[in-house]
């Protein structure tokens, strides 16, 4: 088996990167979601009310963090900055945390995208969010704006399994990106991914977090914003969770037991 994708999501929500290669922190992917966008109330935007966001584009540079929008000018902020204004935000059940504001300039700019009030916030040296869930979590595993867990992790195989019940249903294949995963591994059987408690990925060992439940998200088409009825009502059918059978999953959360390193594409991947 091999790692055949990395992605990024520089910006909790909005379009993520392929990279070929990335450095891992304690909080997982580095530059992975370590930048939200929160409502007045500090609580977090997503594509699920705001499909709006698959179509703004964010690109890092060592220092900066770039916006872009059809239509408007790009809008960048520092990826650090001495003396920001701290806010209290919430991502989901982890409440309280502590933020950066990154200024009205972008909030400004988000507002008017988005055409809801939106602030975008970062993640700075306040920043502290363990891993809630207390079955699999150890006191070192912490995480950045992600929903839960560091680390998404789907098969190829897993994908073409579904896109043939798709297929089947009369139903148009869908790419990868609809499921918004951090890492990509080949060479295994469909959901395999569900079954490994532990596995080394190139320098990396990763331990299993639970299957990731899906939701609206992946019915947004990443490039236009559109939605469909497509893969909710396929999964549906064949992928509804045991204990919870009012969700369907499609991947598995991973926490990295490894704090640090180097992920890049092509690097072997092995059942611990």
């Amino acid at each position: 088996m091999r790692l055949s994708a990395i992605y990024i999501y520089p910006v909790k929500g909005c379009r993520g990167l392929s990279v070929d290669a990335a450095a891992v922190d304690e909080l997982g992917l580095a530059g992975d979601r370590r930048f939200m966008i929160v409502d007045p109330e500090g609580k977090p935007l997503t594509q699920r009310p705001l499909p709006r966001m698959a179509l703004i584009e964010a690109q890092l540079s060592g220092s900066a963090l770039t916006l872009g929008f059809s239509g408007r000018p790009p809008v960048s902020v520092p990826r650090r900055a001495e003396g920001a204004r701290l806010l209290t935000v919430e991502v989901w059940s982890s409440t309280g945390l502590v933020a950066e504001d990154c200024g009205d300039d972008v909030a400004a700019w988000l507002t008017d995208v988005l055409e809801h009030p939106a602030r975008l916030v970062r993640i700075g040296e306040a920043f502290r969010r363990p891993v809630l869930k207390a079955s699999v979590a150890r006191s070192e595993d912490v995480v950045s704006f992600a929903d839960e867990f560091p680390l998404l992790v789907i098969s190829e195989a897993s994908l073409d399994d579904l896109n043939a019940h798709l297929a089947g249903r009369g139903a148009a294949p869908l790419p990868m990106d609809r499921f918004r995963p951090n890492l990509v591994v080949s060479g295994c059987a469909a959901f395999d991914e569900d079954l490994w408690s532990r596995v080394r990925v190139g320098e990396l060992a990763l331990r299993a977090g639970g299957p990731c439940g899906r939701c609206v998200v992946t019915t947004t088409d990443q490039r236009t914003a559109e939605r469909g009825p497509e893969p909710l009502r396929t999964l549906a059918t064949y992928r509804r969770d045991a204990q919870k059978p009012s969700e369907v999953n499609f991947g598995q959360n991973y926490i990295h037991e490894t704090k640090s390193g180097t992920l890049r594409v092509g690097d072997e991947v092995t059942v611990v």
